[in-house]
C-alpha cells in the first residue's frame, strides 16, 4: 500500500543513511557536544544569516515543544495558540502536564492573527479578577499550519509587533518548516524567523532524517540554562552525535531545501489533477498537505492501495481528506493515484 497520510512514514535519505554507518563505530564525546553537532550549528547559522543565535538539537517535535514552553513560562503562565495548532489536539495534553495551559483562539484556515492575540491579552489585564487566571505570555505558531498554510512576512511582523507591545514571547513550530519554505507563495526566511521570533524549531523528523529537531533561539533570557531544561525534560540525547550527523547532512548543502522542493512538486502535480477533475479543495494549502474532497465511496475505493487521512465531514456523502507528499514520495505513485481517481 503506498502512504501519502504523512510525510515521514518512511526512513531516513539515503544520504543520511551512508553517513550514519559510515561513522557508526567512531568515538566522540556525548549530550550534543560533539563536532558533528558543532558543524551542523555552524550551517544552520549560515542558513540563518545569524551568528547569534544559539542551537540545539532534540529527537522530536513534542519534546522540543514541551521543552520550549517549559523553559520560557514561570508556573502561572499559559501559552497562547490556534484551535487547530498542534499543542492544542494532537499533543495529549503535552503542555497541559508541564502545568502550563493551553488558551486557544479560534483559527482561520489554521491561523491567528495579531488583533486577535492583542484583544485577548488586554482582556485579560482588564479584568479585575486576572489573578485568578493563566497569564497569557507566550504566542504558538506552526509554520506551515496544520492546514498547510502559510504565515507571511507581514502576517508575522504584526504578531511580532503585538508580542514586544504586549510584553509576550513568541515561538514557531517548524516541524513542516522545510515544506513550507519551499512552497511557492512563500516570503519568510530562515533569516527572518530568527529576527521576527524569540524561538523557533527546524523540523528534520518529517523532511528526510530518521528523527531530530533543530531548536534556534534568538533570546537572551531563553538561551541561559537551556541545557539544564533540555536534561531536566528527557530531551538531551546521549547519543547526540546522531542528531548533529543528520543535520550536518542536511545542512552542509542543500539537501534541506532539495527535498523539500521535490515534495512541493509531488504535492503539485496532485493539485493540477484535483483542478483539472473538478475535484474541491477544503483548504488552499501551497504546502505538502492537500485537502480534497471526495465521495464516500471514491475514498473506500482509494483506501484499498493508498493510505491517507480522512480530515473531516464535508455532507452529501463527502469528507475532506489530508493527503502528504513527502521527500520520498515518487512520481510513478502520483502518477497511478491520479489514474485511480
Amino acid at each position: 500500500m503506498i502512504r501519502f497520510d504523512n510525510d515521514y512514514t518512511e526512513g531516513a535519505h539515503p544520504f543520511i543513511l551512508e553517513e550514519l554507518v559510515k561513522t557508526n563505530t567512531v568515538q566522540l564525546p556525548g549530550y550534543g557536544e560533539d563536532e558533528y553537532c558543532r558543524l551542523a550549528a555552524e550551517h544552520i547559522k549560515r542558513h540563518c544569516a545569524n551568528e547569534d543565535v544559539d542551537v540545539h538539537f532534540m529527537v522530536g517535535g513534542t519534546q522540543a515543544n514541551t521543552t520550549i514552553i517549559s523553559a520560557i513560562l514561570r508556573p502561572h503562565q499559559a501559552v497562547l495558540a490556534a484551535d487547530s495548532g498542534h499543542i492544542a489536539v494532537h499533543e495529549t495534553g503535552a503542555i497541559e502536564s508541564t502545568g502550563h495551559k493551553v488558551l486557544e483562539l479560534q483559527n482561520t484556515e489554521g491561523k491567528i492573527n495579531a488583533d486577535q492575540i492583542a484583544s485577548y491579552v488586554q482582556n485579560h489585564w482588564d479584568d479585575p479578577t486576572h489573578e485568578h487566571i493563566p497569564q497569557p505570555k507566550l504566542v504558538y505558531l506552526s509554520q506551515p499550519t496544520e492546514l498547510g498554510t502559510l504565515y507571511t512576512k507581514a502576517e508575522l511582523q504584526a504578531i511580532r509587533d503585538v508580542c514586544l507591545a504586549k510584553n509576550l514571547y513568541l515561538m514557531v513550530d517548524g516541524a513542516r518548516l522545510g515544506y513550507g519554505m519551499a512552497a511557492k507563495t512563500n516570503d519568510v526566511t530562515l533569516h527572518d524567523l530568527t529576527t521576527l521570533t524569540d524561538i523557533f524549531y527546524i523540523g528534520g523528523t518529517k523532511v528526510g532524517a530518521m528523527f531530530g529537531e533543530a531548536i534556534v533561539i534568538s533570546h537572551d533570557y531563553i538561551k541561559e540554562d537551556f541545557r539544564y531544561i533540555m536534561k531536566q525534560r528527557g530531551g538531551m540525547l546521549a547519543k547526540g552525535r546522531f542528531l548533529g550527523l543528520q543535520f550536518k547532512v542536511l545542512f552542509e548543502d542543500n539537501l534541506y531545501f532539495d527535498v523539500s522542493n521535490h515534495a512541493i512538486r509531488m504535492a503539485e502535480l496532485l493539485l493540477a489533477a484535483f483542478k483539472d477533475k473538478g475535484i474541491a479543495l477544503k483548504y488552499d494549502s501551497p504546502t505538502n498537505q492537500i485537502f480534497p474532497i471526495l465521495e464516500d465511496d471514491k475514498i473506500k475505493e482509494l483506501h484499498d492501495h493508498y493510505s491517507f487521512y480522512v480530515w473531516e465531514e464535508a455532507g452529501d456523502g463527502r469528507k475532506a481528506v489530508r493527503i502528504c507528499t513527502s521527500w520520498s514520495t515518487k512520481e510513478e505513485d502520483i502518477n497511478s493515484f491520479i489514474a485511480a481517481l
